[in-house]
């Protein structure tokens, strides 16, 4: 299965709990395989499967967990699942 990472622009973190908030929120959405947020960026940067996450789940679960996306999102060339170490 076809994996694809992202990078999206986060607003209203503000502390390493929003940024575990954000993580967290973003793993939890079926079909995504890794998300690392950079607080002192205000971004995340999410892998996963196009076949079972959309932008719209991603967006749902940022603005669940009480924060929001702004601007575009960011794609890097498209990878195959591997250990993510390979970027």
């Amino acid at each position: 299965m076809e994996h694809e990472t992202k990078t999206l622009n986060v607003e209203g973190m503000s502390c390493p709990g929003c940024a575990n908030n954000v993580e967290n929120a973003l793993g939890s959405v079926t079909g995504v395989e890794r998300a690392e947020v950079d607080l002192e960026h205000n971004q995340a940067v999410v892998t996963y499967s196009p076949q079972l996450a959309t932008m719209a789940h991603l967006e749902a679960a940022v603005r669940h967990a009480g924060y929001s996306l702004v601007g575009e999102a960011v794609s890097s060339a498209q990878k195959t699942a591997c250990c993510g170490e390979c970027s």
